[in-house]
């Protein structure tokens, strides 16, 4: 008798063992585990502290000095700071707000106080054309400005 019929006709449990797979338990394997709760209180102990000392509410450490006294000493000046700002298309912000060109000497002259002068920032794209940075130098010229920086990453 083939081997198929037998096993085909015999019963389960007379004699014979059960034809199906036996099941080994698994060992459980222990993951590793990201205690997430002391991170927590790092960070929030960092922006705490970045934000205390982003206003001021702990003060930067400096040298504590008396410095000598003069006949005649000079005052030192506060300075006002504004960003003009020159996109790929050649337009042209001051401050975030769009400008004419035509119109920009006038406001730099608005913006300037009597005890501040005022410092331009200039941040232009890399693809502005040289036409528009000049434009804007001649402007900073029309309003008087003293000073002007110009923007740019390092290489």
């Amino acid at each position: 008798m083939p081997l198929r019929h037998f096993y085909s006709r015999t019963k389960v449990g007379a004699g014979l063992p059960a034809m199906g797979m036996r099941n080994w338990p698994e060992k459980r394997r222990q993951h590793a585990r990201i205690e997430i709760i002391p991170m927590i209180d790092v960070m929030m102990f960092l922006l705490v502290f970045f934000v205390l000392i982003s206003i001021n509410v702990l003060p930067a450490l400096g040298l504590k000095i008396k410095p000598p006294s003069s006949a005649s000493p000079d005052q030192v000046t506060e300075r006002q700071r504004t960003m003009v700002g020159i996109d790929r298309d050649g337009k042209i912000f001051l401050d975030g707000q769009p400008i004419d060109i035509a119109d920009l000497s006038d406001r730099l002259r608005a913006l300037e106080e009597p005890n501040k002068k005022l410092v331009v920032v200039i941040a232009g794209d890399e693809g502005a054309a040289l036409q528009n940075v000049v434009s804007v130098l001649d402007a900073l010229k029309l309003a008087g400005v003293a000073s002007a920086q110009i923007v740019a990453r390092p290489k």
